[in-house]
């Protein structure tokens, strides 16, 4: 990935059903299964759900116009943030986050799932501890919760 190459935009409604495919394609490789939510509740959840208490920003690749990326925050916590299979590991996740952090009041939680090893790695790279554990989403998998506190 030419970061050059990458641009991240406030997300819009042309850019629907480029990024449920790749949000659900990304998931179901995180957690080895698929999407509950049929493909129209998921597209009606990121277009008038999600955004009511989020900012959602996308990454497009410019050289294709694909979205390769989405980000789901609020000033507390960031509830979606899932990265293109093949764009992963190469910085956008960690550009993401720090929109993030800058946007936020100073402290971020957010929930990965435990079989999620790598979303693991990655937060816990980006500063981010963990503060409980459970079982409380849709997907019946554990969840972690993570926090990030801005260091005086």
């Amino acid at each position: 990935m030419n970061n050059a190459n990458i641009e991240i935009i406030e997300y819009s409604e042309i850019y629907a059903e480029d990024t449920v495919n790749i949000w659900r394609k990304s998931k179901e490789r995180a957690i080895g299964q698929k999407e509950i939510h049929s493909f129209e509740n998921h597209l009606n959840f990121l277009n008038n759900i999600l955004n009511i208490d989020n900012d959602v920003y996308i990454a497009i690749d410019i050289n294709t116009n694909r979205v390769i990326g989405i980000l789901a925050f609020n000033e507390n916590e960031i509830n979606q943030l899932y990265i293109h299979i093949g764009y992963q590991g190469k910085g956008l996740g960690k550009k993401f986050v720090d929109i993030a952090k800058n946007k936020s009041k100073g402290r971020l939680t957010l929930f990965t799932f435990e079989v999620n090893k790598k979303a693991q790695k990655f937060y816990e790279n980006n500063g981010f501890k963990i503060i409980e554990k459970g079982n409380d989403n849709e997907e019946n998998l554990n969840d972690i919760k993570y926090e990030w506190i801005r260091s005086t």
